[in-house]
């Protein structure tokens, strides 16, 4: 970011925050060598991690697991022009251990399309980003508020 660009670098924690709040998120990943984006529901886990559910035969599971990959989630507001956007990059992974999942079922909201078989995803929060939109900003001598 460069200096009076209208944003302002979040922290980890504040990043983790912003995310608590927000209902659906993109997880980013290569897809035959291509990239693909798919927007899911999620959860955080207490360290941080992101926890989605998807079916145990989805590209997603396939593509994601071992992978390395992003996740973003944001919230814009077009009258006032401020928002935030945060990424989590980390490697994600297929949780496997029957006592780790039936943990996660308590703590990760359920798929907006379940499965009847369905896997949680885990990504580690190995670098979480964000930025913050501030309202009322001058940048470049024009003035971003409405």
């Amino acid at each position: 970011m460069y200096p009076n660009d209208g944003f302002r670098e979040l922290g980890r924690q504040e990043c983790l925050r912003l995310l608590v709040m927000a209902p659906v998120g993109r997880i980013v990943y290569t897809h035959q060598a291509l990239p693909a984006v798919t927007p899911v529901n999620f959860g955080l886990d207490a360290d941080g991690a992101v926890l989605l559910r998807t079916s145990t035969a989805s590209e997603l599971a396939h593509a994601v697991d071992g992978a390395v990959v992003a996740f973003e989630a944001d919230e814009v507001d077009a009258d006032t022009h401020s928002g935030w956007s945060v990424v989590v990059t980390g490697r994600a992974g297929i949780v496997t251990d029957p006592a780790e999942a039936t943990r996660l079922e308590r703590v990760t909201p359920n798929s907006y399309a379940p499965s009847p078989e369905e896997v949680f995803v885990r990504i580690e929060p190995e670098l979480v980003t964000g930025r913050e939109l501030v309202a009322g900003r001058t940048v470049y001598g024009v003035h971003l508020s409405a």
